[in-house]
């Protein structure tokens, strides 16, 4: 049986597995089986992580549909939330600053605050890169977008209102697979509502629709700064909640909650994943 633990950050929820119980498995394949909603645990993602008596963590995070990603601002919340959590029950030393290697470089956690359950994390994400302004064809239509990189690809639709289902479904996995990603992108649209405050939806890569995105909440506010006119120290309300996101000389800062819902086992044989 394998040890999971399940995570969520605003709806973003991800799975758990410690990476030495997973040796020699295609983590491609477990992923789909345990992110299903139906068969599975379901989740966002799968992240294999290992967490060090110092309290630093290594996170490898692989998608719904098996495929790896560099970075999730939500799960590496969780994931510092998951060892806040093991440091508690083992009743060992607290700390305050939780530092992550991910495929995306080393991330520092800063505790806000612990209230019912939830951890609040001010998370250094590092400068953003490659931000442009540019026009995309997808679904038929022409677009003006900005695309970036904090720690994943990212492309942001600024525009005068959020698009209806129908459209956001047919845009969102046109730009997400567009010839112009060479490993496709995450995927916000998002409007301006006021200098302090946007409104996003998501369609993550590998993913689809999601409640929230750490790195896409931040994306969108860089887009709203360097093209939309917005402060730098902006609220993103995203359907699952809002995340502060703040620009600095020091680069991004991610300011948001995440809570461990779940420790357990995942049953079903999975010998044929060798």
């Amino acid at each position: 049986m394998l040890s999971i633990t399940k995570a969520h950050a605003y709806g973003n929820d991800f799975l758990f597995v410690p990476v030495e119980q997973v040796e020699g498995l295609r983590l491609d394949e477990l992923t789909r089986r345990l992110c299903n909603r139906y068969t599975g645990l379901g989740g966002d993602g799968v992240i294999y992580y290992a967490i060090a008596p110092d309290g630093t963590a290594q996170m490898k995070l692989i998608n719904t549909d098996g495929s790896p990603s560099e970075l999730s601002g939500n799960g590496l919340r969780c994931l510092a939330a998951l060892v806040m959590h093991q440091r508690e029950a083992a009743r060992l030393a607290p700390i305050s600053e939780v530092r992550v290697d991910t495929d995306a470089g080393w991330k520092t956690l800063t505790l806000v605050s612990r209230a019912g359950g939830r951890y609040t994390f001010r998370a250094a994400l590092g400068h953003p890169e490659r931000v442009v302004e540019e026009s995309l064809e997808a679904a038929g239509e022409t677009l003006t977008v900005t695309t970036l990189a904090i720690g994943n690809p990212q492309c942001v639709a600024l525009m005068k209102e959020l698009p209806d289902m129908a459209r956001f479904h047919r845009l969102g996995p046109a730009l997400a697979t567009h010839p112009r990603f060479a490993e496709g992108s995450n995927v916000e649209f998002a409007v301006v509502e006021a200098p302090d405050r946007v409104r996003i939806l998501i369609w993550e890569r590998g993913v689809g629709p999601t409640h929230a995105s750490g790195t896409g909440a931040s994306a969108s506010a860089i887009a709203a700064i360097a093209h939309g006119g917005a402060a730098r120290d902006i609220q993103v309300i995203a359907p699952g909640g809002t995340q502060r996101v703040e620009w600095t000389a020091d680069g991004i800062f991610l300011t948001g909650w995440a809570e461990v819902v779940v420790d357990g086992h995942w049953v079903p044989a999975y010998s044929d994943l060798r």
